[in-house]
Formats: C-alpha cells, sequence, structure tokens
C-alpha cells in the first residue's frame, strides 16, 4: 500500500467525516473503496471479458486454418486493384 495525500473541497471532506463516523471507519478507508468502485472494476471486468474471449472459436468445426482462410480473402481482383 502506498501513501498519498489529497486536497478536499470543504464539503467534501465533511460528507466523508460524517459518513466515516456512521460506518465506524476512517475517511482513508472511504476513499479507498470509492477509489476501487470507480476504476479498479472496470478494470477487472475487462480483464474477466477478455479472458473469457481465448479459445473461443477453438476447436470449432468447419473453421479452415488461419493462412488458408487469409489466402482464399486475399485472392479475387487483388491484382486488377493494384494495376488500376
Amino acid at each position: 500500500m502506498r501513501r498519498t495525500q489529497l486536497y478536499l473541497q470543504e464539503h467534501l471532506w465533511k460528507l466523508l467525516h460524517i459518513r466515516s463516523r456512521q460506518q465506524r471507519t476512517t475517511v482513508s478507508e472511504l476513499v479507498r473503496q470509492a477509489v476501487e468502485e470507480k476504476y479498479g472494476a472496470a478494470l477487472e471486468e475487462r480483464r474477466q471479458a477478455m479472458e473469457a474471449l481465448v479459445g473461443l472459436r477453438k476447436g470449432r468445426p468447419g473453421l479452415p486454418d488461419t493462412e488458408t482462410y487469409i489466402r482464399k480473402l486475399r485472392k479475387g481482383k487483388r491484382q486488377q486493384r493494384l494495376a488500376s
């Protein structure tokens, strides 16, 4: 954990101070929770989404190998386009 210093507007400090008393926790803990909710959760959700995509199409029947598929896409009017 790293130590940091924040400058808060007076009304925010009062809100945090009141909330910390109500929840019997520290202002620091409330700030950590807020930062985690705002920035940490989104990163975790994106990481999980990306992990879910890994291998999604692996072993799917009927798919050609990558080289064959790309060569097939590149066939056709490519030479005509380059000549013009």
